[in-house]
């Protein structure tokens, strides 16, 4: 595990260091975090990684216990449906308050994102399509103001980066598929069509939940 450097607070690296870690799968759900063993790996004192487990508590990412260590939560398939149809009503809402305001800077930051997807892809890279997948959709929230709305979809797409993680690097056409409807999404805004924009979106919500849902079913 990396440790941290001395530029900036430690917690925050702390952070960023152990998310990034149960996001890409390097710990699992169930896996316990010792404030000990965890603090001495990253070069930190017991105290910004109490703070940094705080925040990953709050975020759902792991449970803390007491007088045991913090675990990292387990995602199940109901709850990532759950998470999933939340998730999906927010980005269609989202993506209508936000059309007008996709200008061609937006549009060069849309396209060059779908030349790292389809990279990742030829590359046989799905975690790092995955996160290139996720800024795609990124790139929409963070055109809206509402500190609120992006705060919660984050935190909805952090619960399901694990499960997406899971599904994209053991179906790889999942991946393709997903860059295909991408492409369409954008082709709609290119085009100033945003009806078509926000059918496109819902659509390609739609699918991922059945390529996922899928997935599960295959493994019965």
């Amino acid at each position: 595990m990396k440790k941290v450097s001395k530029t900036i607070r430690l917690s925050d690296q702390a952070y960023d260091i152990i998310k990034e870690s149960i996001l890409t799968g390097k710990l699992s759900a169930g896996d316990t975090l010792p404030e000990e063993r965890y603090a001495k790996q990253l070069g930190i004192s017991r105290t910004p990684f109490r703070d940094t487990l705080s925040r990953l508590a709050a975020e759902g990412l792991i449970y803390q216990r007491s007088g045991a260590p913090a675990v990292v939560a387990e995602f199940t398939k109901d709850k990532s449906e759950e998470y999933m149809e939340i998730r999906s009503v927010l980005e269609v809402y989202n993506l209508e308050k936000v059309l007008p305001k996709i200008n061609e800077s937006k549009l060069k930051q849309l396209k060059e994102n779908l030349i790292n997807q389809q990279d990742a892809i030829m590359q046989n890279n799905y975690s790092e399509f995955m996160k290139f997948d996720k800024e795609f959709h990124s790139i929409f929230i963070d055109l809206n103001d509402n500190q609120e709305l992006q705060n919660v979809v984050n935190k909805y797409n952090n619960d399901l980066s694990r499960a997406f993680l899971l599904l994209s690097s053991t179906v790889p056409s999942s991946a393709e598929k997903a860059l295909q409807e991408h492409h369409e999404i954008l082709d709609a805004i290119e085009k100033r069509n945003f009806i078509a924009a926000k059918n496109k979106m819902i659509i390609h919500l739609n699918n991922v939940e059945s390529r996922f849902l899928k997935y599960y079913k295959s493994q019965k």
